[in-house]
């Protein structure tokens, strides 16, 4: 599962102002260096099959260029998911401040703040292609959270961030 959370509400904060829920969010890993490697390979072994039955014939040289973009195409279209998912989210949660931080793909950082007394977790059903979109508002802004995630992952995470939401609401006053 691409998120995990490292504090929960159920382990009392040590000292006054430490985190009471926080979690990490991520994009699906699953192709490792070597399972690139594989794939690349394959494809190039299985675009080079045809050109054998031309070697030494002027097709060859016309197919050549066609047949190395394409493994190009392939090589550029994984390594822009591979750059796409170093997305790195974490949400973390106080008795008196909510925060989201996103690290973007180019390192860019946004930070996102609210008071969790008028913090709002909101699953939109359907907004375009994206089924239970999730959304954090009640701060300077509404702000969508773990948008790379399944359906079934966001329904998940909403569930963890409402029950927290309202633990931490439970609180006692420092």
């Amino acid at each position: 599962m691409p998120f995990r959370v490292t504090r929960d509400i159920e382990e009392a904060p040590a000292q006054s102002g430490a985190f009471a829920f926080e979690v990490e969010l991520w994009p699906h890993q699953s192709l490792t260096g070597t399972g690139f490697v594989w794939v690349i390979g394959i494809a190039f072994g299985l675009v080079c099959i045809p050109l054998v039955g031309l070697l030494g014939t002027v097709v060859f040289m016309a197919i050549l260029p066609f047949a190395m973009i394409s493994v190009g195409g392939l090589w550029w279209s994984l390594q822009r998911n591979w750059r796409d998912r170093d997305i790195h989210e974490t949400f973390a949660m106080t008795r008196d401040r909510a925060r989201l931080v996103r690290i973007d793909p180019d390192g860019r950082r946004r930070d996102w703040e609210a008071n969790p007394y008028w913090l709002r977790v909101e699953r939109h059903e359907k907004v375009g292609q994206v089924e239970h979109y999730l959304t954090l508002g009640g701060g300077p802004r509404e702000v969508e959270i773990g948008a790379f995630l399944t359906p079934a992952e966001r329904r998940d995470l909403e569930r963890r961030l409402l029950t927290a939401l309202g633990r931490v609401k439970l609180l006692p006053q420092d």
